[in-house]
């Protein structure tokens, strides 16, 4: 649930110019026909001189418009296929953490947490995840499961990545940025693939001895045209590791607070996809009609503990897009069914938490794209939602509408100077009012490669329905040793109130940016962006009520006088004594500032290189404590090669991340170190159907902890079969 943020030589240059229009970017593969259909060309004067390298990188995210990247009026990373195929990546987060800006966590087997320019967490809310389009943002909690997507990497086309709020055209929750996961179609991977891998990684960690943890991946894929009208794909896949190792001893916080012991839980991941593409003979309308599901189990850390996710937890999902020219018209349903068990925190009949869920999701969306005096190009479009809801920690709340509007107009003044200017207003049925989220850019391109951007952003993030619902009591407990050596050995079990808010309101963020993007000799692509982030109303999961000399909790051992003691100790936080309830509340503001550098180059044929820098200083919050808080690392650097040859493919990265403060899991607060991951991939294409290669993610095998309670890293070594059949795309 959401909890409180609290308590040689080329590498080198490249360096220094570091945050990238693209992590490891060659030219993105042609515009897919799932994606909006290509918006009416601007006028021609501005689009003449354009090189042939701009045309081919598309990217679609930035405006819900195909558009070339150096255009986008937004910060965004495009990730291509041939980058995804060559990481030793077995997950998102180790794909995503190339990009600048982002800051990513893994604090188990299966759990991720991603947030762009702001410090992560457990239960990141503020992140919009979508595959082509379609949500994958889980209302009910308010976050990503980044596990509960039902493709593998083989059958991605482009990864984009905006970095900053959208809330302007993707509406609700698109607060710090949007990962778009954009597929192949059937027309584009033709034939048959088969993938098998396998292998293990080290589990020793703080002087602790237990041996090797294994992972396995098995998965396959078809597509055909059946005709020039009629194509489909199926794909299928499997992954399972074992649990990571669990930190242990005392936590690095100076208290003397200890991790707890629990059974710590791999994942298993079964997955499933279909689609099946109609093109009318017109060539103007298409019917893409999709659906599959995606199960896990495993760990998920929360602001109450871990949850381990029963077996056979699934999302399932179906969706038909309809396009007709530059008019779209998309519907899609996400059904959620799972149950957990909370490993730490009990309830008043001194059983482990239970938690079940089953959410529904119906979403249907329409857009057009139109040009005007070959001036400008006319975005419109909306959405409505439904969500139903079964939660068993949050029984009064049972559904949720929401539906929103959208214009935009981007305005060709000149052939240097374009104007984009619109706005999105959004109703919930669990708000007082409408919210709008306005959005301007200013691109000034004062040559068809180059353009640098001056931008104003607002989004938002509506409370989730366990925010406004949660409704449990949890017993906890106090070491009366630790307020009187007499008492050593004693603990005290006392109740704790966790309640929901009917009365919140949205988060929103309102972002100021500075960009440029260019290409250099039709050859490096630059990025550079100074950005200021000013939240306010942020959802926190807090302590509202102590227990004191007038209200002793039930039978409280010690003297009233001591419960004054506790408050006045400031050991559960300022202002807080021993806890009696906890809520969600809006905190006052935060002011959020950074800037990104970055270059992608193209060596020579076949091997690209990259290298970026983002910096991120201390938030500043106003009107309330920055203990609320957690603190996003200041530097974070990546550099890194990929090689695709004749035989050989190879990619090697760097990804170093400064020290960062969590306090976002209760009584549980501390600072990670600064650690360098260092990931390789070596391959060999044996012929056109088969590839090995050997992934190494944490090649030096360093003991890394992302989050203060999450899971320890340690060296991690797969041996992967890649045979492919068929016609080549």
């Amino acid at each position: 649930m959401t909890h409180r943020p609290r308590s040689g030589l080329l590498l080198g240059l490249l360096l220094a110019w570091s945050g990238s229009a693209s992590a490891v970017q060659t030219p993105a593969p042609t515009p897919t026909p799932q994606a909006p259909q290509p918006a009416p060309q601007p006028p021609a004067e501005a689009e003449a001189d354009e090189k042939q390298k701009y045309e081919e990188s598309i990217v679609i995210t930035a405006s819900r418009t195909e558009q070339m990247l150096v255009n986008a009026p937004a910060t965004v990373t495009l990730i291509d296929s041939r980058t995804i195929e060559n990481s030793p990546a077995t997950n998102y987060a180790d794909l995503l953490r190339a990009v600048p800006g982002l800051n990513v966590t893994q604090t188990s087997a299966r759990d991720i947490n991603i947030t762009s320019r702001s410090a992560t967490g457990t239960l990141a809310t503020s992140q919009l995840a979508l595959v082509d389009g379609r949500s994958i943002y889980l209302d009910f909690f308010g976050f990503v499961a980044w596990d509960f997507l039902p493709i593998d990497p083989q059958e991605i086309k482009q990864i984009e990545v905006i970095r900053g709020p959208a809330s302007a055209v993707w509406g609700a929750n698109a607060l710090t940025g949007v990962v778009n996961i954009i597929t192949k179609t059937p027309r584009e991977s033709p034939g048959s693939t088969f993938i098998l891998g396998g292998g293990l990684f080290g589990r020793d960690a703080m002087d602790v001895e237990k041996g090797s943890g294994a992972l396995f991946s098995v998965s396959a894929s078809h597509a055909a045209a059946v005709n020039d009208r009629w194509a489909y794909k199926v794909a299928t896949g499997y992954y399972q590791q074992d649990a990571m190792a669990r930190p242990s001893g005392p936590i690095p916080d100076g208290a003397g607070q200890m991790y707890p012991d629990f059974p710590n839980s791999g994942t298993r991941q079964p997955k499933f996809d279909a689609r099946l593409d109609y093109d009318h003979p017109d060539g103007r309308r298409k019917v893409v009609m999709q659906g599959g599901f995606a199960g896990t189990e495993g760990m998920i850390h929360s602001g109450i503990g871990p949850f381990d996710i029963d077996r056979g937890t699934y999302l399932a999902y179906g969706k038909v897009n309809y396009t007709h020219g530059a008019t779209r018209l998309n519907t899609f349903v996400n059904r959620l069914d799972g149950s957990a068990t909370n490993l730490l925190a009990v309830g008043l009949d001194g059983l482990p938490i239970p938690f079940v869920f089953k959410t529904t999701t119906f979403d249907v969306e329409a857009g057009h794209v139109a040009t005007w005096r070959n001036r400008h190009v006319f975005s419109l479009g909306g959405n409505f939602r439904y969500n139903g809801f079964d939660l068993s920690l949050a029984p009064l709340g049972d559904s949720r509408t929401e539906g929103g509007a959208y214009g935009q107009d981007e305005i060709f003044l000149s052939p240097m100077w374009r104007w984009l200017i619109g706005g999105r207003v959004d109703a919930f049925s669990v708000l007082d009012g409408p919210v709008f989220s306005p959005r301007t850019t200013l691109l000034f391109k004062p040559d068809p490669a180059h353009t640098v951007r001056v931008s104003y952003n607002r989004a938002y993030r509506a409370p989730s329905l366990v925010n406004n619902f949660l409704d449990t009591t949890i017993l906890s407990q106090l070491d009366l040793g630790a307020l009187n050596p007499a008492l050593a050995g004693r603990t005290y079990v006392f109740p704790v109130a966790a309640v929901g808010n009917q009365n919140l309101t949205e988060e929103s963020l309102d972002a100021y940016e500075i960009g440029y993007s260019g290409v250099i000799a039709n050859r490096a692509t630059v990025s550079a962006a100074f950005y200021v982030n000013d939240s306010k109303n942020s959802i926190f999961f807090t302590q509202d009520g102590s227990y004191r000399a007038a209200n002793p909790p039930p039978g409280w051992p010690l003297p009233p006088a001591a419960l004054e003691l506790i408050y006045l100790s400031g050991r559960f936080g300022p202002g807080n004594g021993l806890p009696a309830s906890y809520t969600y509340l809006n905190f006052g503001k935060v002011r959020q500032k950074g800037f990104e550098l970055g270059v992608d180059t193209d060596v020579s044929k076949g091997l690209t290189a990259f290298a970026n820098y983002s910096f991120q200083p201390t938030p500043e919050p106003t009107g309330f404590d920055i203990s609320e808080l957690n603190l996003p690392p200041r530097h974070r650097v990546n550099l890194g090669a990929n090689y695709t040859g004749g035989r050989v493919i190879g990619n090697l990265a760097m990804n170093y991340v400064g020290e960062a403060y969590w306090q976002d899991v209760s009584s549980y607060q501390g600072t990670t170190e600064a650690y360098t991951l260092v990931n390789g991939t070596l391959g060999y294409r044996w012929n056109d159907s088969f590839t090995t290669s050997l992934k190494v993610i944490n090649l030096f095998d360093q003991e890394i902890q992302q989050h203060i309670f999450g899971d320890v890293m340690r060296r991690q070594v797969v041996l992967e079969l890649r045979m492919r059949v068929g016609t080549k795309p």
